[in-house]
Parts: structure tokens; C-alpha cells; sequence
């Protein structure tokens, strides 16, 4: 089990995408960065697609996640806005896989559970219990920040007891081997007294 991993968090958006950036040692996960990317100056849907594609890339550049967790478009009424939320989120995908970064994708009402304990919860409760568990002094204008922090807190939450489980059912096998290994060694000195020096 890696003792030391970096995830970035994505919250996905034509208009305004948030990025929260997060470094666990052993079990601990401390806020390295968290923002947002600028899109609104943008009229051209193409372009802030591009634009989505070099920020997300220079981000990644600069601050070398491990993984990206990223948040799942939900299903609205507005096709159209579906539409280019999803295209916004398979750009940001595209731009996690072309630096070789493993994605995984979260429901929002997970990401919100994992956080809040609640799946309805609000951007503000979710950014109120992130600006507890990371002594934020104050949180950013743009909650879409905190939603992608919120992204990549989920990412940790849910693959830290996956990996203990694994760590955790490989330490009998690592000791069984350890025990054997010494066990032949023992059985080696007991047979070939004069093979050992002192």
C-alpha cells in the first residue's frame, strides 16, 4: 500500500470548473490546492473545451496526481446542457488519460454521502465540512471549488479501506513466507554447523 499519494478532484462545468488537489501520508489527506478554471469569457463552446483541455493538463503538470477522481454529469430536463457537461467532463477525462493518470468517475450523491453523510446535502454543507476537516480560514467565492476537493475526498475515502483490505490480506502471506524462509535457514545451520562462521 502506497504510503504517500496525490489525488486531484474535478467538478466538471462549461461555465465554471472547480479542481481541488489533495496529498495523503498514511491516512491523512491535506488540501495542497483548490480552484477553479474561468470559463465564462468564453463564447465559443469549442474553445472552452480547449481551454478546459490545457488548464486541466497544466494542473496536472504542476502538481503530479496519482489519480483523478472526477464528478459523473447528473440527469437534468435540459438535454442541451447535458449535452455539454458531458463533453466538458470527456475533455477533462481526456486530458487526465493523455499524462497517463488513472480517472474514476463518482455520482454527485456519492461524492455528497462520502463527505456529508447525507446524499441530498447542499454546496454549502459539503463545503462546510471540508472547511472543518481541512482548517479552511475561508472558502473560495466559487463553491465549484469545493466540489472538486469534494471529488477527490470521496476518491480517498473510497479506495483508503479497498487498499487496507488488500494490505491487509497480503500481511499473513508476507509473515507465513517469513516464518518459512527462517524455518529452512534454522533446519540449513542445524545440518551444516561448519558452513556458518562466527
Amino acid at each position: 500500500m502506497p504510503t504517500e499519494r496525490i489525488i486531484m478532484g474535478i467538478d466538471p462545468g462549461t461555465t465554471v470548473m472547480g479542481y481541488g488537489v489533495i496529498k495523503i501520508t498514511g491516512r491523512t489527506p491535506v488540501l495542497v490546492v483548490m480552484g477553479v478554471i474561468e470559463l465564462k469569457k468564453y463564447a465559443n463552446h469549442y474553445l472552452k473545451l480547449q481551454k478546459i483541455f490545457e488548464r486541466v493538463t497544466q494542473i496536472i503538470s504542476e502538481y503530479l496526481p496519482d489519480e483523478v477522481a472526477i464528478e459523473a454529469p447528473f440527469f437534468g430536463k435540459n438535454v442541451q446542457s447535458m449535452l455539454k457537461l458531458g463533453r466538458a467532463q470527456g475533455v477533462a477525462i481526456a486530458a487526465a488519460l493523455s499524462r497517463d493518470v488513472p480517472i474514476r468517475e463518482y455520482a454527485p450523491r456519492k461524492i455528497k454521502q462520502m463527505i456529508t453523510g447525507q446524499g441530498e446535502a447542499s454546496k454549502e454543507q459539503v463545503a462546510g465540512m471540508l472547511k472543518s476537516m481541512f482548517s479552511i480560514k475561508e472558502l473560495p467565492k466559487d463553491l465549484d471549488a469545493t466540489d472538486g476537493l469534494a471529488a477527490a475526498v470521496c476518491h480517498f475515502y473510497c479506495t483508503t479501506s479497498v487498499m487496507e483490505q488488500i494490505a491487509a490480506a497480503a500481511a499473513p502471506a508476507a509473515k507465513k513466507t517469513s516464518k518459512k524462509a527462517a524455518s529452512s535457514w534454522e533446519k540449513f545451520v542445524a545440518q551444516n554447523p561448519e558452513q556458518v562462521k562466527g
